[in-house]
């Protein structure tokens, strides 16, 4: 890759940790400001720990993203960046512009989904056969 386009690569990231970092802790101060429960009936309360919950997830979700950046981050520094991890060939620029935290050039990565979609369904058919065998059992009790 072109230096420009590794250091592009660098300011965008960094710039999107800095954000991603201050929405975390907004939402930390906001979580914390937020647990006055004083006063809240009981779907009040029920309304607050739903909220806490999806807050939650999407912490999640935000520390997977930051941990992207990071890995995408060390990827420059040790000349990795660009290179898809699993097939090793580059990474077409357009989704690096699009997803700069890119391990995977689009066919991996298609792959990669496609095989998560058939081993979601797989547990989903055996946790299905195992609930159906439950209730036959229970039937016959």
């Amino acid at each position: 890759m072109r230096k420009t386009a590794l250091k592009n690569a660098k300011t965008r990231l960094e710039d999107m940790r800095r954000g991603l970092l201050r929405e975390i802790k907004d939402d930390l101060r906001q979580g914390r400001e937020g647990a006055k429960e004083d006063g809240m009936d009981t779907y009040d309360l029920a309304s607050e720990e739903r909220d806490r919950e999806i807050n939650f997830i999407l912490g999640d979700r935000e520390r997977e993203k930051l941990q992207s950046i990071e890995s995408a981050l060390s990827r420059i520094e040790d000349g990795s960046y660009g290179i898809c991890e699993n097939c090793e060939s580059e990474i077409a620029p357009a989704r690096l512009d699009a997803m700069p935290f890119s391990r995977l050039c689009v066919s991996c990565q298609a792959e990669q989904e496609k095989e998560a979609r058939s081993q979601r369904r797989f547990d989903d058919e055996r946790a299905y056969r195992r609930l159906a065998t439950t209730e036959v059992d229970e039937d016959s009790a």
